[in-house]
Formats: C-alpha cells, sequence, structure tokens
C-alpha cells in the first residue's frame, strides 16, 4: 500500500494491537491489584534493604542475646562492687552547742553543712522526730516549719533566696515513739562550699513531749559522681562509634529503600547521644540549674522516642503506606502529651525549689496531683494501644516468613527490657527516706551504683544489639535489587528452610545461578 508520499505502509495486524492492549491491561491491573489484594500482595512489595536479622542462624540469635545480657550482667557487678551514690551525715538535736537547744518541741536549730563542692551535685536535709508514747498510739497533727538557708562565703554569710523566711505547714505522722522522715530543703546545685540552716518548729502538741530530733544532710558521694562521670563518658563513645558505623553501613542505599527498623535507629542513636548527656561536665564547671535541667529533657526525649518507635514499628511493619495524618499523628500525640508531662513536672519542680529551696509538691497538692492522673491515663492509653497493635501485628504476620521473624525478635527484645526496666523501678522507688518528695526522689533514689549502672546500660546495650541485627548483611547491596516481598516469593517455604537455612545450601544456590548456561543443550536438557 502506497501513501501520498510514495512510500509503502503497512497496517499494524489486529492480533498484535488486541496482544499490546492486553498487556497495557495487565500492567494496569498489577498496579491497581497491589491495593486491592491481601496484605501480603501490598503491604512490604517495594524494595528493602536487607538486614542482618535475615541472614541470621538460631546459633548466631542465641549469642547475640548472649551477648547482651552478658554486657547487661558486666555493668550490673560492676555497679554492685561500685561506692554507695548518697552520703549522710547525722546531727543531732541535743548535741547542738551554738547555740544549745533548750526546748526540743520548737528550737531553734542552728545546723552547719560539712564542707562541700561541686563533686556532691545536690543537698537535701532531713529530720526524723522522736517522742515520748507510752501507749503506742497512731498520731497524725500539723504543725509550722519556719527555715532560714544562708551560703557561708569566708567570715560572712549570704542569704541565697530573697525571701529571709521559708514558712511551710507540715502534717507529722508517728507511730508509737518514731515520726515519719520530713524533707526540710533540697538544693539542686550548690554555689558555696558551706550552708548555715536554722530550723524552727511551731504548734506542736505538749501532750506527746519530743525526745530527741535526728537532722540529717545527704548529698551525692564524690566517688560515685567520678564513676558516673567516667560511664557516661563511656557510654558517649560506644553510641557515638555504634551510630557512626551504622550509618556507614547505610551510606550506599537510597533512604527510600530503608526498613522502618532502620529508619527509626538512624533516629534513636543520635538521641542515645543526648540521652548520655554530653554536656553533662558543665554540672561540676556552672554553678546552674540549667545543665540538670538540659538532662531531664535529652533523658525524656530519648525515653518517648523509644515509646514512639514501637508503636511505629508494631504498625508500620504490615503497613507500607504510612501517610502524616493517619499514621504518625495519633501516636505523636500519645507521646507527645507523656513527654510534656514528664518536662512539666521535672521544670516546675526545679523552678519553685530555685524560689524556694523548702518547696515541696504537697503545697500544691492540687494541681500536682491532677498532673499526675493525667500522666498515668495518657499512660494508660499508650499501654493499650500498643498491646493492640501487638495483638493486630502478630495474628495478621504470624505465618510469614521474615515477617514473623522480625515481630519475634522485636518483641523479646523489647519485654526484656521492659521487665528488667520495671524491677529497677521498684527497687528503686518501692520505699525511700525522700518519699515526701516525689520529684526530687526520682533523680537521686538510687540505693546504689548497681541501679544506676544497670538503667544506663540496658537502654544502651538494647540500641546497641537492634544496630547490629538491623544494619544490612554482606550481601544487601546484591539483594537490593529485588523487591522485599518474602511473604509472596516464599509461601511455599517453610520458615526454617527460608530463614535458617544452612551456608552450604546458600552458597550451592549462588553457584548454581552464577553458573553459565551453556549455548546449545540437547533435547533431554530441553
Amino acid at each position: 500500500i502506497m501513501d501520498s508520499l510514495g512510500y509503502a505502509s503497512y497496517d499494524t495486524p489486529w492480533t498484535v494491537k488486541f496482544r499490546s492492549f492486553l498487556a497495557s491491561f495487565s500492567d494496569v491491573f498489577s498496579n491497581f491489584g497491589t491495593h486491592i489484594g491481601e496484605s501480603y500482595n501490598h503491604d512490604r512489595c517495594y524494595r528493602s534493604v536487607q538486614m542482618r536479622l535475615y541472614t541470621l542462624s538460631k546459633r548466631q540469635f542465641v549469642l547475640v542475646f548472649a551477648g547482651f545480657f552478658m554486657c547487661f550482667a558486666v555493668s550490673v557487678f560492676i555497679g554492685v562492687a561500685g561506692p554507695p551514690i548518697v552520703t549522710e551525715h547525722d546531727v543531732n538535736a541535743s548535741s547542738l552547742q551554738s547555740p544549745k537547744v533548750e526546748n526540743l518541741a520548737t528550737g531553734p536549730f542552728q545546723l552547719r553543712t560539712p564542707t562541700l563542692s561541686t563533686f556532691n551535685q545536690q543537698l537535701w536535709l532531713t529530720s526524723k522526730l522522736f517522742i515520748k508514747n507510752p501507749k503506742g498510739d497512731s498520731i497524725k497533727t500539723k504543725f509550722t516549719m519556719s527555715v532560714v538557708v544562708e551560703g557561708q562565703v569566708a567570715d560572712s554569710t549570704v542569704l541565697i533566696t530573697g525571701k529571709k523566711t521559708h514558712n511551710h505547714t507540715r502534717t507529722l505522722h508517728c507511730v508509737k515513739n518514731t515520726c515519719n522522715d520530713l524533707v526540710i530543703l533540697h538544693l539542686g546545685y550548690l554555689d558555696f562550699t558551706t550552708y548555715l540552716v536554722r530550723v524552727m518548729f511551731y504548734g506542736m502538741s505538749d501532750k506527746y513531749p519530743v525526745t530527741e530530733v535526728e537532722f540529717s544532710f545527704k548529698m551525692y558521694n564524690p566517688t560515685f559522681t567520678q564513676l558516673e562521670i567516667w560511664f557516661r563518658f563511656v557510654f558517649l563513645v560506644l553510641t557515638f562509634m555504634v551510630t557512626c558505623v551504622f550509618a556507614h553501613s547505610l551510606r550506599r542505599f537510597s533512604i527510600r529503600d530503608w526498613s522502618i527498623e532502620q529508619k527509626w535507629m538512624s533516629i534513636l542513636l543520635p538521641l542515645l547521644l543526648l540521652y548520655n548527656d554530653p554536656i553533662f561536665p558543665l554540672t561540676f564547671l556552672v554553678n546552674s540549674w540549667v545543665p540538670g535541667m538540659f538532662d531531664a529533657v535529652f533523658q525524656a526525649s530519648f525515653l518517648c522516642a523509644l515509646l514512639l518507635f514501637w508503636l511505629c514499628a508494631y504498625h508500620g511493619i504490615r503497613q507500607y503506606e504510612r501517610r502524616f495524618l493517619t499514621f504518625y499523628l495519633p501516636k505523636i500525640l500519645i507521646v507527645g502529651l507523656l513527654w510534656m508531662s514528664a518536662v512539666t513536672l521535672a521544670s516546675w519542680q526545679e523552678y519553685n525549689e530555685l524560689q524556694d529551696p523548702t518547696y515541696q509538691y504537697k503545697v500544691d497538692t492540687v494541681n500536682f496531683t491532677g498532673m499526675q492522673i493525667f500522666f498515668f491515663v495518657i499512660g494508660s492509653v499508650y499501654l493499650l494501644y500498643l498491646l493492640y497493635l501487638i495483638i493486630r501485628a502478630f495474628s495478621e504476620l504470624r505465618a510469614m516468613p521474615y515477617f514473623d521473624l522480625r515481630l519475634k525478635f522485636l518483641t523479646a527484645l523489647m519485654f526484656v527490657v521492659l521487665a528488667i526496666s520495671i524491677a529497677i523501678t521498684v527497687m528503686r522507688f518501692g520505699t525511700g527516706v525522700l518519699q515526701d518528695n516525689f520529684v526530687a526522689d526520682l533523680a537521686t533514689h538510687y540505693k546504689n551504683s548497681a541501679e544506676f549502672l544497670s538503667f544506663y546500660g540496658l537502654l544502651n546495650f538494647y540500641l546497641y544489639t537492634m544496630a547490629y541485627v538491623y544494619s544490612p548483611s554482606k550481601n544487601a547491596l546484591h539483594e537490593s535489587h529485588f523487591k522485599d516481598n518474602p511473604a509472596f516469593s516464599m509461601l511455599n517455604d517453610s520458615e526454617d528452610e527460608v530463614i535458617y537455612g544452612s551456608d552450604n545450601e546458600r552458597n550451592e544456590e549462588r553457584t548454581r545461578l552464577t553458573k553459565p548456561v551453556p549455548a546449545y543443550q540437547d533435547s533431554d536438557s530441553d
């Protein structure tokens, strides 16, 4: 057939057009099918960097957990052999000579602290009253406490606050001859080497005469402070090295190809650097509340980011489309309220103690109790939501290779961390001498160095273990050319064969795939 220009033209046969149409329709249907198919056909059918988790054998998994527990045990043993955290200096009112106390029920009690240094960090003054109670009655009475705090410089004294006298009403609980401990004052940082404290009681009942008043100055042990500085530095260096190695292992892969665990590890590791507090030495160089406040914010930020990671991991492992409004915003709202509550509680106590060292949360019981209730309500909502996501994830992915492995590893390590954290918390806050001051107790009530090192070591080693397991495998660069859809491509394989295949089998398979194919084959081979 000749066209108008004299060139021959050929019509495309209708069969070719029909096949082209079917091919186009098939492509469209395939793209559309990723949104209407079952979850294993569309949730994770995109490229993802192969993690070391996929290549570990059973023996290697045991070694990973054994290494985690061994490192944690070493930190606990070092803490057990370490020094006590708090040192005490007790003074009995009956032994005071300048001036001599005439009436133990009223005072005044003139107290002088031992010589302090910046390595003592903070200072508490507590008191315990002993009364004459022959019948062993249970007594509850209110009285007024008047306190004056002065810092001593050479031969002169300086008021540490603008207000000379601090008056507060306290409640005294007595059983038999012993009364409960009372926190008289708390200094969050030390400006002077010596402090003078004058205490007076008003409104004490004459029915039960006071036989003795025992005052106790409590401060950080300088030896423990040196241990804390060294271990924070060691954890800081280790975290920096792990962060660099993890980032270096992912440098060849596009961030779009990272799994959700790898993306979150790139966020948690820098936050762990802040959790180890790189500005902690400023506490001993600057007499200010600012370094302590930053430490509280850093710790709250890391812990809340870890809580957010658990929510996103259990939800995101079964859902590829993660829009900000529907996926991240509800989780950020819940965890953000927890972060705001923790920071507000710490800053509230810190601010009031700067204005009044004798401040306690019971002075403003209504607002403080409301904040505590709000914190526990949001915490309960978080736990219920996390439990729901865990149940949904296991119900949908428990029979799928690789995904089931990711869930089991994430859940096992998370429950280990939670169990140890709860045990440390129970040992830390079960009983205490500073229980009247709830917020100040949060930062200081460690019985020994083991509790401090175990909690810090636990979180650091937890992140190190995840960084190792979630880092790319040796063959990740070659495997990244294939789509991460193990549930679809390996439906007919057993989980043990897929995950725990021997090294020989993998080598034989790799050799078979790379073996050159002959150009000519006989009919039997065909």
